[in-house]
């Protein structure tokens, strides 16, 4: 089993953006490793409003997170690249090992 220096990326943004497209089409256009979408079933927005997926009080501003790795110079262009052309505010990254 060979290890490899990665970074991890996440990308918090809402349902009822369309965030979610254009984040993809980028990262599919660069050909990132490993790309998974997850969606959330309640989260807190910037203004302190709870927004749930429960019948009483569905929301179409759930929680997107989209998760994505590859090599560390290929992701610093791609956050380089996300941040020009959309409008995220929460893009969290950090150093891991993928062991393959």
């Amino acid at each position: 089993m060979s290890q490899t220096k990665i970074t991890m990326v996440r990308v918090y943004t809402l349902e009822g953006h369309d965030h979610l497209n254009q984040t993809l089409e980028i990262l599919q256009h660069e050909k990132v490793a490993g790309v998974t979408v997850i969606r959330g079933i309640a989260g807190i927005g910037s203004t302190g409003e709870l927004h749930t997926s429960s019948l009483l009080s569905l929301s179409l501003e759930l929680p997107i997170i989209i998760e994505f790795h590859d090599a560390p110079e290929k992701i610093a262009g791609i956050i380089a690249a996300l941040k020009a052309k959309l409008d995220l505010k929460h893009i969290v990254s950090w150093p891991a090992t993928a062991h393959i």
